[in-house]
């Protein structure tokens, strides 16, 4: 039943020959993007480029099931992926302009907090676990650390 369903959309379509020429064209325009060239974009261009890289996938997506050429299904794989770096270097933008927002402020959102461990988020600030309480800083003070001169 799997070697009817590959040759069907061939014979059903034969069409799709004839259109193929206007397809490659847009498959072929957008390589594989690289996260550094997308860093340097601004979040509206960003937007933009992942509009077209969508766009693209939605045409390759219809070529395969048209029966396209081995080429544009292998191209689906690199332009998923292109769309997963387009969406990871927008949100890393998104939270380094947040981050800029509430520094400085006395509370900060979860998601922007820096990642510890569970135990250090819950253990005690420096200043909190050497705070010593009054009776105990007059106690050192009225009764210092002995110190001895040794010679020999």
């Amino acid at each position: 039943m799997a070697q009817g369903d590959s040759k069907s959309p061939r014979l059903l379509c034969p069409s799709s020959k004839l259109q193929a020429p206007s397809r490659p064209q847009v498959a072929a325009k957008m390589p594989k993007v690289k996260a550094y060239e997308l860093r340097a974009k601004t979040s509206k261009e960003l937007l933009k480029e992942l509009d077209d890289t969508k766009a693209e996938l939605a045409q390759l997506r219809v070529a395969k099931v048209a029966g396209g050429a081995a080429s544009k299904l292998a191209k689906i794989k690199i332009v998923r992926k292109s769309i997963a770096r387009i969406l990871t270097v927008y949100n890393q933008k998104q939270k380094a302009e947040a981050r800029k927002q509430w520094k400085g402020k006395k509370y900060m959102p979860l998601d922007l907090r820096p990642k510890k461990t569970r135990a250090i988020r819950r253990a005690l600030k420096p200043e909190q676990k050497y705070a010593k309480t009054q009776k105990t800083k007059t106690k050192f003070s009225n009764f210092p650390m002995r110190r001895y001169a040794v010679t020999m």
